[in-house]
Parts: C-alpha cells; sequence; structure tokens
C-alpha cells in the first residue's frame, strides 16, 4: 500500500522539477526593433503565411488586419477558403482587393485518406512563394511586432522547424479547466533541452496554431501529405523534423501571438474529444493508462486528506498535503509562465475529473462512429 504513495511522490517529483527549469530556460519571443544584424544585412526571406479556414467569418478579419500591418518586407499571406458556409470567403476576398499582400484560394474537394486541415495546409503550401512557411490559424491574433519576433527567434535558434505556443484567452469555466492544461502537459512533462536536444521523436511537440518551416525542412518530411490522415499533425509533422535529423525548436508566444483557441464551454469539450485519443497514439489503452497516471498524481493525495484517517497509511495529513501542493505548485507554475490565471491551478482535480469525462466521450465517438466529428466532417485516422 505505501508503494503507491512512494511512487506518486517521486513522479510529482519529477514533474516539479521539469516545470522549474522550463519556467526559467524556455525560450520566449521578445519585441525587436529590427531583424538580427546578420539576418538584416542579407536579403530578407520571402515569408509565406498560410491560413486554412473554414467557417471563419467572425475572427478572420481581424487576424488578417492584424497581419497585413506586420513590418516585414516580402510578406505574403494565402487564406485557403475550405468550403465554408458563412461569409468567410467574402470577408477574405474583400480585404484581399485592398491589400496585395492577401491572396484568397478555394479549396479543391478533399481526397480519400486527408483530414480537411491537412489538405488544406498541403494547398496553400503548394501556392506559396515563400522561402518560410508559417501555419497558422485563423484564431491567432498577431500583436505589432510579432511576426518579427517569431522571424527572429527562428534565426537565432537555427530552426527549421520553430512551433510557437501562443498565449492562449480562456473567458469560460470549461475553457480555463482545459486550455491551460495544454501548457502544463508541455512545460510541465517535457524538458526543452530534450524537445531541442535529443534526437528521438518521441521527444517533440508541437502547436499547429503556429508552425514556421524553412522551405527546404518541410519539403525534406514531406510536408503535409506525410501526415495526411493525422489528427494531431503538428505533433506528427514535429517527430518528423526529428526524424529527418533537423532542428525543431519550440518558443513561448509571451503575449505576442496569442489565441482564443475556443469559444465556449462547448467549443471546448468538442476540440478536446477530437484531439485526445489521437494525441494517445489512437489507443484506447494508453489513453485508460494516462487516466490513471493523472488520477493517481492529481486526485489521490485529495481523497487521502480527505479520508485517510481511517487508513493504514502512515504520514497522514502532512503527506497527502505536500503532494497536493506539489500537484498545485506544477500548474501555476506552467500557468506563470504562459501568462495564465495562476489561482486557477487550485482546480487541477476538476480539471482531472473534466479530461477523464472528454476521455470517455471521444472513446464513445471511436466505438459509436468509427472517428471523431469535427466541423461537419467525419474523421477517421488509420
Amino acid at each position: 500500500m505505501i508503494l503507491l504513495p512512494l511512487a506518486v511522490t517521486a513522479a510529482l517529483a519529477v514533474l516539479l522539477t521539469i516545470a522549474t527549469t522550463n519556467h526559467r530556460r524556455f525560450p520566449r519571443l521578445h519585441p525587436v526593433a529590427t531583424l538580427d544584424q546578420a539576418l538584416a544585412a542579407a536579403a530578407a526571406p520571402r515569408v509565406s503565411v498560410l491560413i486554412p479556414a473554414r467557417n471563419e467569418a467572425a475572427i478572420i478579419g481581424a487576424t488578417l488586419q492584424d497581419l497585413l500591418t506586420q513590418d516585414v518586407a516580402n510578406l505574403e499571406v494565402l487564406v485557403l477558403d475550405d468550403r465554408s458556409e458563412d461569409a468567410t470567403t467574402e470577408i477574405v476576398g474583400a480585404t484581399a482587393r485592398q491589400s496585395p499582400r492577401l491572396r484568397l484560394l478555394c479549396g479543391k474537394d478533399l481526397p480519400p485518406g486527408w483530414t480537411g486541415k491537412n489538405w488544406a495546409c498541403a494547398q496553400l503550401a503548394e501556392a506559396a512563394q515563400g522561402d518560410i512557411l508559417l501555419f497558422t490559424d485563423a484564431d491567432v491574433r498577431w500583436r505589432p511586432g510579432a511576426l518579427r519576433s517569431v522571424l527572429a527567434a527562428m534565426d537565432e535558434l537555427d530552426a527549421d522547424l520553430l512551433t510557437v505556443w501562443p498565449t492562449q484567452i480562456t473567458e469560460s469555466w470549461v475553457e480555463r479547466l482545459t486550455v491551460p492544461m495544454m501548457a502544463m502537459a508541455v512545460m510541465g512533462y517535457l524538458p526543452v533541452w530534450l524537445a531541442h536536444d535529443f534526437y528521438h521523436p518521441l521527444a517533440a511537440a508541437a502547436n499547429g496554431q503556429c508552425m514556421a518551416f524553412q522551405r527546404p525542412a518541410y519539403a525534406a518530411i514531406g510536408g503535409h501529405a506525410a501526415v495526411r490522415n493525422a489528427i494531431v499533425e503538428d505533433v506528427r509533422l514535429a517527430q518528423n523534423v526529428k526524424a529527418a535529423g533537423l532542428k525543431l525548436r519550440m518558443v513561448d508566444g509571451a503575449g505576442l501571438v496569442a489565441c482564443h483557441m475556443y469559444n465556449g464551454a462547448r467549443a471546448a469539450i468538442d476540440g478536446y474529444t477530437k484531439n485526445i485519443l489521437a494525441g494517445h497514439q489512437n489507443r484506447i489503452g494508453l489513453l485508460a493508462l494516462s487516466a490513471i497516471f493523472h488520477w493517481s498524481l492529481f486526485l489521490a493525495p485529495w481523497l487521502w486528506l480527505l479520508f485517510g484517517r481511517t487508513w493504514t497509511l502512515p504520514g497522514w495529513p502532512v503527506w497527502p498535503l505536500l503532494l497536493m501542493a506539489t500537484g498545485v505548485a506544477v500548474r501555476a507554475l506552467t500557468a506563470h509562465a504562459t501568462r495564465q490565471r495562476v489561482g486557477d491551478a487550485l482546480l487541477l482535480p476538476a480539471s482531472v475529473l473534466l479530461f477523464s469525462w472528454i476521455a470517455a466521450r471521444a472513446v464513445w465517438w471511436r466505438l459509436r462512429y468509427g472517428g471523431v466529428i469535427w466541423k461537419g466532417r467525419l474523421i477517421r485516422e488509420t
């Protein structure tokens, strides 16, 4: 019986060490007046910002204004309309008529074996003229100078793929319980030095909200065609970069690049239901083990504190209190590092319970439909 709290103690100590180290060492975007002198002295690279868009009328106008006012030479912005059923095409088209930097593409029919986003990104890459291909989502917001900061970080870190973790905007309680857990999973579980310097593809993470490729690197890994049916294509692309011996680099958006990832509780639940099983290699057993792991680390100490007076385990109540504090500290450190609400760390058990329900819902989708449902499409990943 004593082995479980000992194992939990050891695991939480490791996570706290990783979170503390990443809090100090994780690269962050920073404002730059001009690009690095060596970069500025050479011909400025051609930059293609590539946005797949499906039913994004509510947000895409503001996003395009952000991008088109970025102080970057040789910039083109391409938006591919993926059969939108709202006013996305009209908004992008009207903006394109006012700016030669912007082009609107109409998506072709979805081929068998592709997800909609990956097919859209492949078409965008084919049409792009840039030396740097920056894939971003329609809901990502770009502060003044943000794109210049991304290019400077790419040069400074010598990245073949630079993935930016935008500062996440959360409003509803469900968003606050779910979205920051993405930062915790990266900054609390994966040492940044391991992602940058260790060769193995498993030590890779990425965020599809902002991924900037050197064009030769994108071609070398086969582009989106190599991950055509992947739901978490961002992670798969990062793994392919490492497998090819190329340089993956991660950087925090630091408020310069931000994203309101899911607008409301239903969108957040649906979004994570779409991703959670794919993030566990589409293996229900692996997802179940992950649930057990998180229950053991972030729920069991609270239960021990509440009911442990009658248990035979030693150390009550000090030991469970220390375990609870450690878990909350991991969540709080990653929240502070990524500009989230630090106080929400106290809601960590509620986040674990909510994700357990999301995981069960994802399994039900798999058993009932054979895949996941997203933006009106059934997606099956093989």
